[in-house]
């Protein structure tokens, strides 16, 4: 993480890291695959290889920076050099150094690595006489295995923005170690707008009530970088929430600040690429369920397409102007600043394909010197349903070539329309470059259908059918493969009895596979509770 934030941009670099994050980690720690970043024991170690171990393990260390301060965890490294460079030191040997180095009792911090499972924080405010109070609470919801949670320790880093857009308060840490715990920040004339969770400072799920307008207001003012990403994909997640569920979308107020946004030139390119994408349909099943709602994928699918309509319609006159500053003249080259204005043109292409038809990205594939570009192009084409001649063109041009032809054949599936995602995969597998002996291979097909929620749930179940066959055909040849492709059906719980339905029937149909393997047989038990 940080290397690549002191390579590119920090801003950028901690975004994708969250998006990872929240798109594989929390997804297993909310489900029956939960477990802790340290488990106490296991059935095949071959399933250790998952995003809470290496991601959310990641996130403890980075937290334990926070905690300690650069100075603090410089000394902390340099005794664990000094200790243990060449062993095959524990997480409690490391935890021992930064004990030692900086005199702080981890006791209660290593928690992180015992408990599984998000902690929610929710917040509250009080403003009295100068006075700005905040509240938290904690708690971290059960887990299979672990029905009783210890309160943890929270770095959340915050500041308050003033109401003319200026900080009143800049960055400082407050560290929750209770349950409940309080903090009064005093001395201001106004009531300000707090910016919690600066740089997403712990891997927690944030419960705060808070108005459309404010989370516009962020957008347009919040002074950390991430934290302005938040706001608007949050307000993102407003509008698409109101427009599943049949309710008014705050639209207007989120199109103008997104407007606002995309055409601010003092902003990064690639900072600007990532504030215009929408919150995944996963991510967005996941909030509708944690509302209480049965996600419906038809719907979301629905609800994200109309929106993306909308921006683009909304943005239309800017596009040209817009698309045009970010075409690169120098030679290729790839860094920060050449990529960011690639992220941006491509954001910005997918707008103008919803317009044009696909015009531009026709010209673009056929002008691109270099990969991102061209797969962009073709991604675009693909969306406007026009890829068939750049899909012969790029297969003929790349096909000695293996990891190039794996986003071949993961972008075909990956935007399919829903209802054609399982046809696609499983026409796919006729493919003479198809062979499940080749793990990206197999995973280009199957794991872009598990990523297409509205194509892999559909209300057929062909999309379920699909891949517990080829699941009960790998295992016998890459049991590892195969009980990895069974976290595609871990959200089971929070559909409708129909796909529930399907997906445990599907489940029980792999479990009962004569000869299964370790690997399988333990991750489907566990995706079922058994």
């Amino acid at each position: 993480q940080c290397f690549s934030a002191d390579m590119r941009s920090p801003a950028v670099q901690r975004i994708e890291d969250v998006l990872a994050l929240r798109g594989r980690q929390f997804r297993e720690d909310n489900g029956p695959l939960a477990h802790q970043v340290q488990p106490d024991s296991f059935v095949e170690i071959n399933n250790f290889y998952t995003a809470t171990i290496y991601e959310k393990g990641a996130e403890v260390i980075r937290m334990l920076a926070t905690l300690v301060g650069p100075e603090g965890y410089r000394d902390a490294l340099d005794l664990y050099f000094a200790r243990h460079d060449g062993e095959a030191a524990t997480i409690d040997d490391w935890l021992r150094v930064f004990e030692d180095a900086t005199g702080r009792d981890l006791s209660q911090f290593k928690l992180w690595y015992k408990q599984a499972g998000t902690p929610r924080l929710h917040v509250s405010e009080d403003w009295e006489d100068g006075a700005y109070t905040l509240h938290f609470q904690q708690e971290v919801p059960p887990t299979p295995g672990q029905d009783e949670k210890q309160p943890m320790v929270i770095p959340v880093a915050v500041g308050l923005i003033g109401p003319n857009g200026n900080e009143v308060m800049p960055t400082r840490v407050l560290e929750i170690t209770e349950k409940r715990q309080s903090f009064r920040l005093r001395g201001l004339g106004a009531r300000p707008v707090p910016s919690l969770l600066r740089d997403f400072s712990a891997p927690v799920i944030l419960k705060r009530e808070s108005s459309p307008e404010e989370r516009a207001f962020l957008l347009a003012h919040d002074t950390d970088a991430f934290n302005r990403w938040e706001a608007g994909r949050a307000l993102a997640k407003e509008v698409l929430t109101a427009m599943v569920t049949g309710e008014e979308p705050p639209l207007s107020l989120y199109l103008d600040a997104l407007a606002t946004m995309v055409r601010d030139d003092s902003l990064d390119p690639a900072f600007r690429a990532l504030a215009m994408g929408l919150p995944g349909q996963d991510d967005m099943a996941q909030t509708l369920a944690d509302a209480g709602l049965t996600p419906d994928p038809d719907a979301i699918w629905e609800a994200t397409e109309t929106l993306r309509q909308e921006i683009a319609e909304h943005l239309q006159d800017s596009l040209p102007r817009l698309s045009a500053e970010m075409v690169v003249e120098e030679p290729y080259a790839p860094d920060h600043a050449q990529s960011g204005k690639r992220a941006l043109a491509l954001a910005l292409l997918r707008l103008t394909t919803r317009l044009d038809g696909g015009a531009a990205a026709e010209r673009l594939f056929e002008s691109a010197d270099n990969m991102t570009l061209s797969l962009g192009a073709l991604g675009c084409l693909l969306d406007a349903e026009k890829g068939e001649a750049a899909l012969v063109a790029f297969e003929e041009r790349w096909q000695g070539d293996a990891l190039v032809m794996d986003k071949w054949f993961a972008m075909q599936v990956a935007h399919a329309r829903p209802e054609k995602a399982a046809d696609v995969a499983e026409r796919l597998t006729l493919h003479p470059a198809f062979t499940m002996a080749n793990p990206n291979r197999f995973r280009a097909v199957f794991g872009a259908l598990a990523m297409h929620p509205a194509g892999f749930h559909g209300k057929d179940g062909s999309g379920y059918r699909l891949l517990a066959d080829w699941i009960i055909r790998l295992d016998p040849k890459n049991p590892q493969i195969a009980a990895r492709m069974c976290s595609a059906f871990e959200t089971w719980g929070r559909y409708d009895a129909d796909r529930q339905g399907m997906m445990r029937d599907q489940l029980a149909r792999i479990a009962r596979t004569p000869d299964l393997s370790r690997d399988t047989a333990e991750m489907v038990g566990r995706i079922l509770g058994d």
